[in-house]
C-alpha cells in the first residue's frame, strides 16, 4: 500500500487536508542497493522522502571517486536544498540497501510550502544541520549496521563480535548481533528492509556475522551493511581480490571497507599489513592484538562514535610543545585512536603512535633534536643548505623500518608534492620516509624524490595544521594542537645581517641561520595561518610569544608551555575532559562545541 505525507513526523505539523491532496501526487518506487537516487549537477525534480531502506550522500571527488557526506535514514527527506535554491544537486545519493523512496515533484512541493509556511522553517533548521556535519561531528555520518565476515574458518567471529558488544555497552551503547539463524526465524524469504530499519531503530549498532561464502546469507550481509569489516589472520596471506568483482555491494563500491588484522602473539607474517589492505580494497586498517585489549576498546570507540583524534601542527622547535600537551591528555585518561600531523608535529604523533609512553618520546626527541644539531651538516647550497644525512640518521635510529599501516595507533603524515603542487597524505609505506619528507624544509633540506612524479617537501608549504585531512578519514572529536605562530618571522634577524661567519662565530653550529625562517615564511606566503583551527572540536594553542622555529635548545620551556596549555584546557568548567576516558569521551562527542584554550 503507498505511504502516505502523514505518516512522516517531518510533515506532522502540516495540515492532513494538505498532506491528503498531495498524496495524489506523490510518486513511490524502489531503488535497489547500489544505485543512484540523484546524481551532482542534476536540476532538481523534486523533494524524497525515505520510507525504508538507506540511503547516503557523497560528494564528488578526484578521479571519479565519492567522499562520504553521511546518511539519510527511514522517515527523512533528501534534495530539498536543491529544490529550494532551484539549483543542481551538489552530492550524490545511492542505495546503501534495498530501499523505498517517496517523490513529491516540483509543483506539488511549492505548493506544500506555500499551504504550509511553517514547513519552511523545518526545511531550514534540517540544512543548517546537514550543512554543519559537513565540518562536525554528526551521528548522520556515521554508521549503523556492519557486516563482520571472517576470512578464515579458524576465526571466531561470533566471540570477536560479543566482545565488541560488550565493549560497546561499557560506552553506554547497545550493538545487536545476527546470525544466519537470526535470519531465517524471521521467514522463509529472508529478512525485509523494514526488519534492518527496525534492527537501527533499536540499536546503537547491528553486526551481521557471516564467513567468506558462496551463500545468500553472505550475499545479504555485504549488500545490506554501511561498512563491511572483514576480519582477518596476520599469520595468513589473502586471496586477490577477496572478493570476486561482480559480487554487488553498496560499501564495496564506496570503499566503506576495513580490514581488522587479528594477531596472536608471535605470528609468522605470510603477508605484509598493506597486502591485506589492497586485497580487501579497504580505506582503513586496525590491528587486534587480543581480546580484552585497548585495541578492543578503541575499535568499540569508532563504532560508538566515541573516537579520538589528535592532530598537531609544524612548527620546528615551538612542535615541542606537543610532547606537554600528549602527557596532560593521557593523565587525563584520553586515548588516541588516530594520530596524525605536518612536519614537526608529524614526528610527534609518530612518537605516540609507535606506543612509546611519556618519558620515551621525551628522551627520543631531546637525544635527536636538542643534544645535538640534526642540520648542522651544512653544505654550499644546491638544493639544500644542508646533506639531510644527519636528520635521515636521527630517522633511522629512532623508527627504522616500521611501517605506518603497523603502527600501533592509526597514523598520517602530510608532504607537500611540489610536482602535483598539492599535499601528499602518507597512511602507508616507509614511516621515517614519510617523515623526512614531511619535515623536508625547502631550501634547508633537500627534497625527497618518489618515482617520476613525486618531489616532497615539508608539509606546512600547503597546509600546516592538516585537520581537515583527519576529518576525512575520522568520524570522532578531533584535538588539534597548533604551535605556528602566527608572525612567523622576526625583521630583526633581517636588519644589517653579518655574513656567514660572523653568525657561525655567534652563534656556532648548532642555530640554524635566520634564512631557515626566511625560506618557511616565502614558502608558506600564500597559506591562512589560521586555516584548520575552527575544524577542531578542541583547539589547544600553547603560549610561546618568543620562541623562534629555530630555538632547538629551548625544549624544556616549549614541553612546560604545552603541558600547561592542555591542562588550562582539561579544566574548562565543562569538565568535558575531568572525568574517566569514556565519561569524558562521551561528553566531547555530545557536546559539538568546546573550549579554545590559548
Amino acid at each position: 500500500m503507498k505511504p502516505s505525507l502523514a505518516e512522516f513526523k517531518f510533515l506532522n505539523a502540516a495540515p492532513n487536508d494538505v498532506l491528503l491532496a498531495m498524496d495524489a501526487m506523490t510518486e513511490w518506487f524502489s531503488v535497489p542497493a547500489g544505485w543512484s537516487l540523484m546524481n551532482a549537477g542534476e536540476p532538481p525534480e523534486g523533494v524524497y522522502f525515505l520510507v525504508s531502506g538507506s540511503l547516503a550522500a557523497f560528494k564528488p571527488v578526484d578521479r571519479g571517486g565519492h567522499q562520504l557526506l553521511g546518511y539519510i535514514r527511514p522517515g527523512e527527506p533528501v534534495g530539498e536544498m536543491a529544490m529550494i535554491a532551484r539549483e543542481p544537486h551538489s552530492s550524490s545519493v545511492f542505495a546503501m540497501r534495498d530501499s523505498e523512496v517517496l517523490r513529491l515533484p516540483p509543483n506539488a512541493f511549492d505548493f506544500l510550502v506555500h499551504a504550509h509556511p511553517a514547513m519552511m522553517e523545518h526545511m531550514a533548521r534540517l540544512m543548517l544541520t546537514r550543512a554543519r556535519a559537513n565540518t562536525k561531528v554528526s551521528p548522520r555520518a556515521d554508521p549503523k549496521v556492519y557486516a563482520f565476515i571472517s576470512t578464515s574458518p579458524t576465526i571466531d567471529i561470533m566471540l570477536r563480535a560479543r566482545t565488541l558488544q560488550a565493549a560497546l555497552k561499557r560506552l553506554g551503547a547497545r550493538a545487536a548481533i545476527i546470525t544466519e539463524e537470526d535470519e531465517r526465524s524471521i521467514s522463509a524469504d529472508g529478512a525485509s528492509s523494514a526488519w534492518f530499519d527496525a534492527l537501527e531503530a533499536k540499536n546503537d549498532a547491528v553486526f551481521l556475522i557471516s564467513p567468506i561464502a558462496d551463500t545468500r546469507w553472505f550475499r545479504t550481509c555485504i549488500r545490506q551493511a554501511d561498512r563491511i569489516w572483514y576480519f582477518a589472520r596476520a599469520d595468513a596471506r589473502p586471496s586477490t581480490p577477496l572478493l570476486p568483482p561482480e559480487d554487488p555491494s553498496p560499501a564495496r563500491q564506496f570503499r566503506l571497507v576495513d580490514v581488522i588484522l587479528l594477531h596472536h602473539g608471535m605470528d609468522r607474517k605470510a603477508a605484509t599489513t598493506d597486502e591485506w589492505r589492497v586485497a580487501a580494497e579497504a580505506a582503513r586498517l586496525f590491528h587486534w592484538r587480543g581480546l580484552e585489549d585497548e585495541d578492543a576498546a578503541r575499535l568499540a570507540r569508532i563504532i560508538a562514535r566515541k573516537s579520538v583524534g589528535l592532530v598537531l601542527s609544524g612548527g620546528g622547535a615551538r612542535a615541542y610543545a606537543h610532547i606537554g600537551v600528549i602527557r596532560a591528555l593521557r593523565e587525563a585518561g584520553l586515548p588516541f585512536d588516530i594520530l596524525g600531523g605536518t612536519s614537526m608535529g608529524g614526528v610527534i604523533a609518530a612518537c605516540a603512535a609507535m606506543g612509546w609512553d611519556d618519558n620515551e618520546i621525551e628522551y627520543r626527541i631531546r637525544k635527536a633534536f636538542v643534544e645535538t644539531n640534526p642540520l648542522g651538516d651544512y653544505v654550499i647550497p644546491v638544493v639544500g643548505m644542508v646533506r639531510g644525512r644527519r636528520v635521515d640518521d636521527r630517522l633511522q635510529e629512532h623508527f627504522g623500518e616500521t611501517l605506518i599501516e603497523d603502527l600501533t595507533t592509526p597514523f598520517f603524515a602530510v608532504s607537500t608534492n611540489l610536482i602535483a603542487g598539492a599535499i601528499r597524505v602518507h597512511r602507508a609505506g616507509s614511516l621515517r620516509k614519510a617523515l623526512r619528507a614531511s619535515i623536508s624544509l625547502p631550501g634547508i633540506l633537500p627534497p625527497v624524490v618518489v618515482g617520476d612524479h613525486e618531489l616532497l617537501v615539508d608539509g606546512a608549504v600547503l597546509l600546516n595544521f592538516p585537520v581537515d585531512v583527519l576529518r576525512d578519514m575520522h568520524r570522532g572529536p578531533i584535538i588539534g594542537v597548533d604551535v605556528a605562530r602566527r608572525d612567523g618571522i622576526d625583521i630583526e634577524d633581517f636588519r644589517n645581517p653579518p655574513g656567514f661567519f660572523s653568525w657561525v662565530a655567534a652563534h656556532g653550529f648548532q642555530g640554524a641561520p635566520p634564512i631557515a625562517s626566511l625560506l618557511m615564511r616565502a614558502a608558506t606566503l600564500a597559506v591562512d595561518p589560521w586555516e584548520g583551527r575552527s575544524g577542531a572540536d578542541l583547539l589547544i594553542a600553547p603560549e610561546m610569544a618568543d620562541v623562534d622555529m629555530r630555538d632547538w635548545k629551548r625544549f624544556d620551556e616549549c614541553v612546560t608551555a604545552g603541558y600547561e596549555a592542555a591542562v588550562a584546557a582539561l579544566q574548562r568548567p565543562h569538565g568535558l575532559f575531568n572525568a574517566p576516558s569514556t565519561d569524558a569521551i562521551g561528553d566531547l562527542a555530545a557536546s559539538g562545541a568546546l573550549e579554545i584554550a590559548e
